[in-house]
Order: C-alpha cells, then structure tokens, then sequence
C-alpha cells in the first residue's frame, strides 16, 4: 500500500501547511487541513495558547504539530522563513499589515518559495473601511444580514454560537480558497495570496435568501418565512419535560405524515394556508407539550415526517444514527466530531491528539530539512534576506 492511500493518512497526504498560531477559524481551516492528511504545523508563540484552554484539550490542534518561534526576536522571521520555503500552504489570521511588520508577510515568504499559497484569515479582509478594526463573528454576522434571519419576531436576534461567521463564513472558505489555490500553483508554478475575509464567506452563505428575496418567496424580516420559525411546520417544539423536538415537514408528503403522527390530520390544509398558521402552531405545540421529548423521538422514529430530538452536546454523540457512523470518536479522553467528509479511497482519523506547543520542534527540523529551528542560524538577519 503506497502512502498517498495508507488508511492513516488522507487524500492531502505530501502537503505541508504552516500555520501562524491564532484563535478561532484560522486554527479550524488548518485542522481541517490537518485532519485531511496535510502536515501542519503550527508556528506558537512563547508567552502560550491564546485561547486560553488546557493546550492538551484544543481539539482544533489535533493532528498538527507544534514548534515554538518567537516571531519578535532578532532570529524568529528567519525560522518561519525557513517553514515557508518548504510549504506548500501558510495559514495567518493577523490583523492587515501584521505579518508585514513581523517580516513573514507575503512578499518575505513568496520570495522564498515562488510556489507558496498564503492563506489569509480575517473578519474584515484585507482591505475596507473596516480592515484594520478589531471584531468579533457576533459583529461580522450582524452586518451581513445573516444575523437578523435568527429567532423569533419583536425580539432580538439569537446569536448562533460562533458557527455561522467564524467557522462557516470563515474558515470552511479559507480551506476551500487555499487548495483552490494548491490547485492552481501544481498546474502553474505560481502562488498566490488568499484574502479569506468572515464578511464576505457569510454573505455568501445567504446566496439562495438572496435569490427567493428578488423573487418574492422571502420577506426581509424574521420569524417571518419558511426556513426561519416563521412557518409552524418548520421550528422547534417545547415538549412535557422541557425538552424540545425539531420539525422540518416541508413537503406536503412530509406534512401529512407529521400531522398523521401527531393524530392532527384535520389540519392538512392549513399546509399552504398561511391565514391558518397561528392555529396550526398552537395546536402542534399543544400536542408536543404533552408527552416528553423521548416519546416523541420513539413515535417518530423510523418515519418520514421529518422531526428529530434537539439535543445537547454531550447527549449528541449518543445518538443512534450518529453512534452508527462514528460521527464522533473518543481519543485521548477526549469525545470530539470525527473528521469529514469521508473518502473511499483515502480515509482520514484523528491520528494524534492536539499539538503541544514546542514539543515538535526536533522532529519538524528533520522532516522539513530546516536545521535552523533547533539551532539558530549564524547570521539570521543575513538569511532572512537572502
């Protein structure tokens, strides 16, 4: 069995990935990466994590391995130089003109290596009114227009944890953007410099709301529409324990088979009636309300109506379907998503558990042939310019 199909491994076996330490969706588009079978390694910083958690409990690190260079003494640009000249992608998520002023921006790095990928992560981008401002996904979401799809009408809206702009918005665009971009540079020869900006993922995302907003299937107001609690056959349902159920009985096959269930049939033409909605949404959470979240996941269990328990974290990888496809994976102690999507030829794991900072160094030096990392180089000043 040759490498690039060795089950522990993945289809981005060979690439190598340099990733600057941050938070948030810079660390998760390299994990990604990582959990893909790229080697990533992850540039951190002296003074420690900047998430503050337990490095051994990051699960955003796992995967990766770690080597310490302090990117603000004489000899750090150096070291990250001698990384980049040997990657095929770099990952940063500093704020605009931050990785200029450290000596390891695009120019330093593509000067060594012509072919190099260098992925940039922001909320703003690299360029705007806005790009040298601090912010948060809460803010970057909020001027989207994605944030004011969520939660219910007359009250304010509900913020989606840090899913939709970091994650979503930002780092699922950043990993497709730079191998977009690994594409492009095998094919080429050249590199290219991915401006990854939080705004511009998530905006994105609202593509299709765009699309049944200009053609009138979309009112632009919450609580107020299919997909958004809006319509009763599509939200969620307090139950007699305090638990909730999930509905998504969209298609009117779906619908009469949510209403069978639910011994409401007399409803079925409140379907398409929107005048009849507020009564079809009383009396489903009527009926939801009176029995508990497990004897409504045991009724509608097996059917196509289209209901789900809402679960918890820790309740998630619990569930039978999810149990089923080892959607999650225990490691290390740790209970944690599993690595997807899924390849037939060139399946991926969690081969190692987060990366501690430093403890790589010694081995990246001899697997990447840059000595300079364990030993500093003589004149560092004089390579870092060559």
């Amino acid at each position: 069995m040759t490498e690039a199909t060795a089950p522990d491994h993945g289809p981005l076996t060979g690439v190598r990935v340099v990733e600057l330490a941050g938070i948030g969706p810079g660390p998760f588009a390299a994990m990604l990466l990582a959990d893909l079978g790229a080697d990533v390694v992850r540039v951190d910083r002296p003074d420690g994590p900047g998430l503050g958690i337990d490095p051994a409990r990051d699960v955003t690190n796992r995967n990766k391995r770690s080597v310490v260079v302090d990117l603000k003494a004489p000899d750090g640009p150096c070291r990250v130089l001698g990384l980049a000249e040997r990657a095929d992608i770099l990952v940063e998520g500093y704020r605009p003109g931050v990785a200029e002023r450290l000596g390891v921006g695009p120019e330093d790095c593509r000067a060594r290596n012509p072919r190099l990928v260098y992925g940039r992560m922001t909320g703003w981008g690299q360029d705007g009114p806005l790009a040298d401002r601090a912010g948060h996904d809460i803010g970057y979401i909020a001027v989207t227009g994605a944030l004011g799809m969520t939660g219910e009408p007359g009250r304010p809206p509900v913020a989606p944890a840090n899913l939709l702009g970091d994650y979503a918005g930002g780092s699922l665009y950043l990993a497709v953007g730079v191998l977009a971009a690994l594409h492009h540079a095998r094919a080429t020869g050249t590199g290219q410099v991915v401006d990854a900006a939080i705004v511009d993922g998530t905006a994105h995302l609202t593509s299709m709301i765009h699309g049944m907003l200009a053609a009138g299937a979309w009112q632009d107001r919450r609580g107020a529409n299919l997909l958004d609690g809006g319509c009763p056959y599509y939200g969620t349902y307090e139950t007699s324990d305090g638990g909730h159920m999930a509905v998504g009985a969209l298609e009117p096959r779906f619908y009469a088979e949510f209403l069978r269930l639910l011994d409401l049939d007399d409803l079925a033409g409140a379907h398409g009636d929107v005048t009849r909605w507020p009564e079809l949404r009383t009396r489903v959470a009527e009926r939801f309300a009176s029995r508990t979240r497990d004897a409504w996941t045991t009724l509608f269990e097996g059917t196509d109506a289209c209901v789900a328990p809402v679960l918890s974290l820790r309740e998630a990888p619990h569930h039978p379907h999810l149990a089923a496809r080892a959607t999650f994976t225990d490691h290390a102690g740790i209970t944690q998503p599993a690595p997807a999507p899924r390849f037939s030829a060139t399946p991926t794991t969690v081969r190692t558990g987060p990366a501690r900072p430093g403890a790589d160094t010694e081995d990246v030096a001899r697997d990447w042939g840059v000595p300079g990392l364990v030993s500093p180089p003589s004149n560092p000043q004089r390579k870092a310019s060559s």
